[in-house]
């Protein structure tokens, strides 16, 4: 994929125009608001499916071209504007996919086989499920080598909307995640709609994935976790009762999202993976944890301390880090996951856990604050679709914080209140993907689905082949 920051001038026909893509493939990927009007700053997907290629002495573009199999138009067409004759070592070309036009007879099976690619790349590649039917005539991308990884989606939502949402995405999620069990102090659990949702999953070869929590929007959850933590038969009645669930509803593996655990009940919290992953593992089901996101060992703070990264790495089978919410709603205005701290996150899990345990955690929304900022003051959430409607409504440029990764603009409401707002974009995702490729990690976690943002989805589907393990 290439990625278009928008300019004075710009406009969608012109784009089509300079890409050599349709105009319906523009809109469908970007699902812009006013296709007659792009704000400038604006982050848009250009559905060329391709890699980067840097060019090394001695390379012509001829010879790159040939190298991929490709024909010299195709590459030129791809990168509008070079010089063919001019060249330079270090300089970046996009090399689009080469195409296969479906002949008579053929399956997906049969031309992966072709390619050496596997049926689940080759069907991900174009949006397809393995069983889905091709036609003669019709035209697939061919996939190459990309890191193959696993994907969870978290959803609060409604049990219908939620698994509307898993339908939607089900082709490029490993696991889904209806959000959540409340853990309550005699070891039940308090139940919820989840029954869609897990049916849903189930139709898209998805892992459903049992989440417990121990906090509300009112407590802490730090003296009801030390209340179990501390009991061992209140430890085994709610291991008992997940196990029930999980049988009774067919979820595949756990999620132990318990958060503000008091400081002195480090081990005990340790103690309680450890005999969540003996009574499970036994039946088939993989255990993991949601940390908060450190960046030491010994980092202060109720959030942090109990969070043991290294216990949690030795025994869980994975482990997600929540690297969002530095752009805390009741905060001032900043950027929600700034990539700068997210890497600090991940190189010291990295030193306590191995990186194909780490999942990297994504958060697809959107905050806008209002101006001055009142300590306290809570943020709107939302979708980065409906910033982008803001942005366009209000003729707002957009920026991007480069040190951070993150876009973000400012506007004045009708009432004459300025706000901040910052978002997720196409620039901001492949900085995350690009660092989850660069340290090489096992996966990469939603939180949450529900907040439409369709440049991410295709994004996720360039980078990576997602693991299905049904």
């Amino acid at each position: 994929m290439i990625i278009h920051v928008v300019e004075p001038g710009d406009n969608l026909y012109g784009l089509h125009e300079r890409y050599g893509v349709s105009m319906t493939e523009l809109l469908r990927v970007n699902d812009l608001p006013d296709p007659e009007r792009l704000v400038v700053g604006l982050a848009l997907l250009i559905p060329i499916k391709g890699t980067w290629h840097t060019v090394k002495a001695g390379e012509s573009l001829w010879s790159i071209a040939a190298n991929f199999g490709l024909a010299l138009n195709q590459v030129l067409q791809a990168n509008p504007g070079g010089n063919p004759e001019a060249l330079m070592p270090g300089q970046r070309i996009f090399i689009p996919l080469a195409r296969h036009n479906v002949a008579p007879g053929e399956t997906l099976a049969s031309i992966a086989n072709q390619y050496g690619v596997s049926v689940y790349a080759l069907a991900q590649e174009n949006a397809l499920t393995i069983t889905e039917p091709i036609f003669s005539g019709q035209t697939l991308f061919i996939p190459r080598g990309k890191p193959i990884i696993d994907v969870n989606a978290y959803s609060y939502q409604q049990d219908a909307a939620g698994a509307q949402s898993i339908r939607e995405v089900g082709e490029l999620l490993t696991f889904a995640s209806p959000f959540a069990y409340q853990v309550q102090a005699d070891g039940s659990l308090e139940p919820f709609p989840d029954e869609q949702m897990i049916a849903a999953s189930y139709e898209e070869n998805v892992l459903p994935m049992m989440s417990i929590l121990n906090f509300t929007s009112e407590e802490t959850g730090s003296s009801l976790t030390h209340t179990i933590l501390t009991s061992n038969q209140l430890m085994d009645t709610l291991l008992t009762n997940i196990l029930n669930v999980m049988n009774e509803k067919g979820y595949r593996g756990l999620n132990i999202d318990f958060e503000n655990v008091l400081p002195e009940d480090r081990e005990r919290f340790n103690n309680f993976i450890q005999l969540a992953v003996n009574r499970l593992h036994p039946e088939g089901y993989f255990v993991s944890t949601a940390v908060a996101p450190k960046t030491s060992a010994d980092q202060p703070g109720l959030l942090y301390e109990a969070h043991d990264y290294a216990a949690h790495g030795r025994i869980a089978d994975f482990v997600i880090l929540m690297t969002y919410e530095w752009g805390y709603r009741l905060g001032p205005p900043q950027a929600i996951s700034p990539l700068n701290q997210m890497r600090r996150v991940v190189e010291y899990a990295l030193t306590e856990m191995p990186a194909e345990k780490i999942f990297l955690g994504f958060q697809i929304y959107a905050r806008d604050w209002k101006l001055p900022h009142v300590q306290g003051q809570a943020a709107q959430t939302f979708s980065p679709q409906r910033a982008v409607e803001l942005a366009t409504k209000y003729n707002a440029e957009i920026q991007f914080d480069r040190v951070a990764a993150s876009p973000f603009f400012r506007y004045t409401d009708e009432d004459g209140v300025d706000h901040e707002v910052w978002f997720e974009d196409a620039r901001s995702a492949q900085a995350k993907f690009d660092l989850a490729k660069e340290l090489n990690l096992g996966g990469i976690s939603y939180w949450a689905l529900g907040y439409p943002f369709p440049q991410n989805w295709e994004l996720l589907r360039d980078n990576f082949t997602v693991r299905k393990r049904i």
